[in-house]
């Protein structure tokens, strides 16, 4: 299974949080797209470049894990659900979204969790939203 995943990447911590998870799938097997690891590691940081690698990315990929944390979505990471999510509706092959969503704000019971309703909307119909690593593991398991 190839995943891509989705996620802010604009701080070392963004990235070091994001890599662990890669780290974490690519150990159960899983082929994880990280959109660091491929355009901004080549040092070519044109949007042209990096929508290009993400592109290839994404429509190579059976599924996305999308990192949701944050006061509000990273909006290229909203921006790469939409596309996935359109994707999906042509393409029986691609499995589905999952959101992972560890921030501590999303716990305070309001509707939404703080994740914008209509990209909470986008995953749910297409996956689900999930709450630690182990989970996201458990879905992806359950499309493979």
């Amino acid at each position: 299974m190839r995943v891509y995943f989705a996620g802010p990447l604009f701080t070392p911590y963004e990235r070091s949080f994001i890599d662990q998870c890669a780290v974490r799938l690519r150990a159960d097997g899983i082929e994880v797209f990280v959109p660091h690891e491929n355009a901004l590691a080549a040092g070519d940081t044109s949007a042209a470049t990096i929508f290009a690698k993400d592109w290839e990315g994404l429509t190579d990929a059976d599924a996305v894990v999308a990192l949701l944390d944050g006061p509000m979505v990273d909006d290229g990471t909203a921006c790469e659900v939409g596309i996935f999510y359109a994707l999906m509706q042509t393409d029986p092959t691609k499995k589905g979204i999952v959101g992972l969503l560890t921030d501590l704000r999303s716990t305070l019971g309001h509707e939404g969790r703080g994740v914008n309703l209509f990209v909470l909307g986008c995953i749910q119909a297409a996956g689900k939203v999930c709450n630690s690593m182990d989970e996201v593991a458990a879905a992806l398991a359950d499309w493979r």
